[in-house]
């Protein structure tokens, strides 16, 4: 694609991944010193309706999707935080080494009069390694398991599900718990491989989680691994993630496993991505928030590059619970069609319309339909 959007959305990877974006460079010494960020805002819209008995993480349900009303009106962040980045880069007696701080801060607060002091550190951590080595980081990063699903996400861009919940004082959720589990971000100790002929593979060891009050991370960390194979057009990826759950308070323990694969293709200006998450204990929103029931995430999208400006998608996405209680939540599924812009190589404009659905194991469902409007600044 030779869109302005694509190298947008890979600077996007590329901050992600590990720092930042189109950033201002300049020296420190023997150090490179890099600073760029994210800003954006939307104007967001929800409406909601159906059943309101679903229990769980129900993403559509007015006390959810709409903050607790039938519809609520929200200008705040989208998918992404506000964020600024700073990396700093040097090579040392044949090493290159690299340090990355990222800061974020969220749009819209509940009132007039607060502070907007939720400060959002999502990376802190070192690099070190080389081509013949490959490289070592430690520190707080984001997580491996869905990091291919959130990049191929064209909502990251933009809003996708605008839950009213999460983006007040937060973030909207894209397709976060419709469609995948979030990648999280993590103390870990990760190693990754040297590249070679596309292939590239990661391993890392994660600071255990909690899922819950009554489920601790303690005595083992958190595995995840993922390898990608780079085609002309096109990737392939495979994830793995596993922990055990230590059960307090009389609560049952249990071990989080799953496995991730997906794939994207561009053919001329159509992209196509799809991703499959499934195991037990991988939790909607975060890690074991359902406890240890079964439960499979699925992703679809198709974008069109209509203009050398223009893209229109279309994704839609569930995520499915098995077992469970009459009104335990079923699934969370959303639909998204989007318009992204390229104003300038640095600004996009994006409209979006969704409809969430969230199902109990019976019974009526619960809907919310969104729109949302704003744009995205990298720099």
């Amino acid at each position: 694609m030779n869109s302005t959007l694509t190298p947008i959305a890979a600077a996007l990877a590329a901050a992600l991944a590990a720092g930042t974006a189109q950033a201002a460079d300049f020296k420190a010494g023997e150090w490179d010193i890099a600073l760029g960020g994210i800003v954006n805002a939307y104007y967001t819209h929800t409406s909601c309706s159906g059943s309101q008995a679903v229990g769980g993480v129900a993403l559509a349900t007015k006390g959810l999707g709409c903050g607790g009303t039938d519809g609520r009106t929200v200008i705040g962040n989208g998918l992404l935080p506000n964020a600024l980045t700073t990396t700093a880069k040097t090579r040392q007696e044949g090493l290159d080494i690299s340090a990355t701080l990222m800061i974020g801060a969220a749009v819209a607060t509940g009132d007039a009069i607060s502070n907007n002091s939720n400060v959002d550190v999502r990376q802190g951590f070192l690099t070190f390694g080389n081509a013949d080595m490959g490289s070592v980081k430690l520190g707080r990063d984001y997580g491996l398991f869905g990091a291919s699903a959130i990049l191929g996400d064209m909502t990251l861009l933009g809003a996708g599900a605008p839950v009213s919940a999460t983006q007040r004082n937060r973030v909207t959720l894209g397709h976060i718990g419709s469609g995948y589990t979030y990648l999280g971000t993590y103390g870990q100790l990760a190693y990754t491989l040297p590249t070679s002929g596309g292939f590239s593979a990661t391993v890392a060891l994660m600071s255990p989680v909690d899922a819950g009050s009554n489920h601790i991370g303690r005595n083992e960390p958190q595995l995840q691994a993922l390898a990608t194979a780079k085609f002309d057009g096109g990737k392939v990826w495979l994830g793995v993630k596993h922990q055990k759950f230590e059960g307090t308070g009389g609560a049952a323990s249990f071990t989080m496993s799953g496995a991730e694969i997906g794939a994207s293709v561009a053919l001329g200006p159509i992209g196509l991505a799809a991703n499959l998450q499934s195991g037990k204990g991988l939790g909607v929103l975060t890690d074991g928030d359902s406890g240890d029931r079964k439960q499979t995430n699925v992703l679809l999208q198709a974008t069109w590059q209509a203009t050398a400006k223009a893209k229109l998608g279309l994704n839609w996405g569930e995520s499915r619970l098995k077992d469970g209680v009459a009104s335990d939540l079923r699934s969370n599924s959303n639909v998204t069609a989007g318009l992204y812009y390229g104003l300038t190589k640095s600004v996009t404009l994006v409209g979006e319309l969704s409809r969430t659905t969230s199902k109990p194991v019976s019974g009526d469902q619960a809907r919310m339909n969104g729109v949302a409007l704003g744009g995205i600044v990298f720099f």
